[in-house]
């Protein structure tokens, strides 16, 4: 398969075309024969003229690529080797939604020949390839996992905004149903991943790993978030005890904060279904959750009880949001926990505008209710700075004061004013 592959005999598809899928497909397509699938017609078109749907790439890195755009299973099928890179969200009870990784596996099933290889990349839980999509691609192709085609599991560790951990840089875990297929699916990605591969013993190891990557982030922020809330109680700036104890040359540097997106705040709850499903409660997984998941409303308290003790009338109240997507210096919003910020402001009848130079508009107001304000004005009683994008680092003192009321509140979610804010109120996770 490699070296059909190298040899442009053969070719390679990924499927779905996100954050993730996209910047795979075009560095194979600097090495390899690609087509680049996804349901989305618009998008399809976009990456036709070299536009990145999501934002994340420039132009440039669309040239000099060996890649066919296309949402046409005619065309898909030209293909020998299978990446799915689609995503694996979860609905709004927490339980995962497998319906994106389950109609990508339809459609390869529809487009399987023997020899062929399939590899997903979804985060899903330990078990789930095996269990629940190599079996849908069976039934449609009539086809059997390891003897007609071969199987696999590479996780993604995409890092969306990150110019420094880049795919070529971050060594990929790769996994196979046999050791034939482990060695070549190995051979492939070493193709455009200049740090080198980790040969899993397993697909489920593979799995495991992804899954608990993002989970032992999540825990470890859940206690900086909680020592945060017990802190701020105390009258003590978290982020100055976090430097204080940083000295130390084993203390992990995590931070407060919001925790969204599509994979923190996600991927342990696939963890935690399969062991529900096993009859395990995972309570220290879902304790770490649960604190995370009520950040927002702990700060938007925080921010009322300024308001109700300088102001009083929380109904003519004016707060600001910067920032809305769910990291800095993206574009994306999916699962922004900022949107709970607002949702949970708007419960106290509490007046916000929401302001960020990445967002769309429109996407917002059609994922959360609410949009971008053109203007932002001159008489807030607080600003919460949710996100720490590059475009605010470099506010100051002054630009806050001109914006605020005299008992204005700085909001610093991050810590990024630190020591910096002197004529408004500060408050900072």
């Amino acid at each position: 398969m490699y070296q059909e592959l190298v040899n442009r005999k053969e070719k390679l598809a990924v499927i779905g075309l996100g954050y993730v899928g996209l910047p795979i497909a075009l560095e194979f397509a600097r090495k390899i024969s690609v087509i680049g699938f996804d349901i989305n017609a618009k998008r399809v078109e976009m990456m036709k003229q070299g536009i990145d749907p999501s934002n994340e790439l420039e132009k440039e890195a669309f040239d000099g690529c060996d890649i066919t755009f296309t949402d046409s299973l005619d065309v898909l099928r030209e293909a020998k080797f299978f990446i799915v890179a689609v995503p694996t969200p979860v609905d709004e009870h927490n339980v995962p939604d497998l319906t994106p990784v389950k109609k990508a596996s339809e459609t390869i099933g529809k487009v399987i020949k023997k020899g062929d290889y399939v590899v997903f990349e979804s985060t899903v839980y330990p078990g789930c390839t095996e269990e629940d999509c190599l079996p849908v691609i069976e039934k449609l192709s009539g086809l059997k996992d390891v003897i007609d085609f071969k199987s696999g599991y590479s996780p993604e560790r995409i890092n969306p905004g990150d110019k420094t951990h880049t795919l070529a840089k971050i060594i990929k875990v790769v996994s196979g149903c046999d050791a034939e297929s482990l060695e070549e699916i190995a051979k492939v990605y070493e193709l455009v991943v200049e740090a080198g591969v980790h040969k899993a013993s397993s697909i489920k190891v593979a799995e495991a790993a992804k899954i608990i990557e993002n989970t032992q982030r999540d825990l470890n922020i859940a206690l900086m978030n909680e020592l945060s809330i017990i802190f701020g109680m105390m009258n003590i700036n978290t982020y100055e005890v976090l430097e204080a104890a940083g000295t130390k040359w084993n203390f992990l540097k995590f931070q407060p904060g919001l925790v969204g997106g599509h994979c923190i705040g996600v991927d342990p709850y696939y963890l935690t279904y399969k062991a529900s499903e096993l009859g395990y409660d995972a309570e220290v997984i879902l304790a770490g959750r649960n604190i995370n998941d009520n950040m927002a409303k702990y700060v938007a308290k925080s921010v009322v009880q300024h308001i109700i003790k300088n102001s009083g009338d929380v109904k003519l109240s004016k707060v600001l949001v910067m920032g809305a997507t769910f990291k800095e210096n993206v574009s994306d919003i999916r699962n922004s926990k900022v949107a709970d910020v607002v949702k949970a402001l708007k419960s106290y009848y509490v007046n916000v505008d929401v302001q960020d130079p990445y967002a769309d508009s429109e996407e917002l107001q059609h994922e959360y209710g609410f949009g971008l304000v053109d203007k932002i004005a001159n008489d807030y009683d607080v600003v919460i700075v949710t996100v720490p994008h590059n475009e605010y680092k470099d506010l100051d003192d002054e630009y806050f004061s001109s914006i605020t009321k005299s008992h204005g509140l700085v909001a610093d979610l991050k810590g990024i004013y630190r020591n910096c804010i002197t004529n408004r109120a500060y408050w900072s996770l």
